[in-house]
């Protein structure tokens, strides 16, 4: 089953970040996505590629500026993740074949990261917009558009958004905080899809 949930390792270190991908394939978490601001990023983001690649979507988060999308680009990322909207970081990151997933919190926001061709909106962050922002901008959304909320949301959460029409979720601390064993990965792990797959 293939479950809109995005994992956030931020803090992860190469050496570890294998093994946890591994639990995280193992609880149904396919999305993987490595923060720039960890520690030696690229480093891990390459290794999830060499070792999860055929069965792990992976990208990076905290992309900044187009350097660093080239960067993710070269050690096998898959998408690009902001914390804001950036159009040129858009369109590099599209024109490189990969997905975009800009940061939002305004209806302008939004529409100026569609216009530059983005994938997917990340409501971040999404416990400040809630869920009477999100429905605000969702009304004036197009009906394709796809809106994963990120920050501040966790497993008692997922019932309401999902009913509101979030297509998908970020799980940062409420999943992974640095030096997080495999087990208590594992154990955060099945609570966030267990409350994942109650909505459906």
């Amino acid at each position: 089953m293939s479950r809109n949930l995005m994992a956030i390792l931020r803090g992860v270190k190469p050496h570890e970040v294998v093994t946890l991908g591994e639990q995280l394939l193992q609880a149904g978490i396919h999305q993987i996505e490595v923060p720039l601001n960890s520690p030696n990023a690229l480093e891990s983001i390459a290794k999830l590629h060499e070792s999860l690649g055929s069965r792990a979507f992976i990208g990076a988060g905290t992309v900044l500026n187009v350097t660093d999308a080239k960067a993710v680009y070269v050690h096998g990322g898959q998408f690009i993740v902001s914390p804001n909207c950036n159009s040129d970081v858009i369109k590099a990151t599209k024109d490189m074949g990969m997905r975009s997933y800009p940061g939002v919190f305004t209806a302008t926001e939004c529409f100026a990261a569609l216009d530059s061709g983005a994938d997917l909106l990340k409501l971040f962050p999404a416990f400040l917009l809630g869920l009477n922002g999100f429905k605000a901008i969702q009304a004036v959304l197009p009906d394709h558009v796809e809106c994963y909320a990120v920050g501040g949301i966790g497993s008692a959460d997922f019932a309401d958004w999902r009913k509101a029409g979030i297509t998908g979720f970020g799980l940062a601390s409420n999943l992974y905080r640095p030096g997080d064993s495999c087990e208590q990965l594992a154990s955060k792990a099945e609570v966030l899809v267990n409350a994942w797959d109650d909505t459906l």
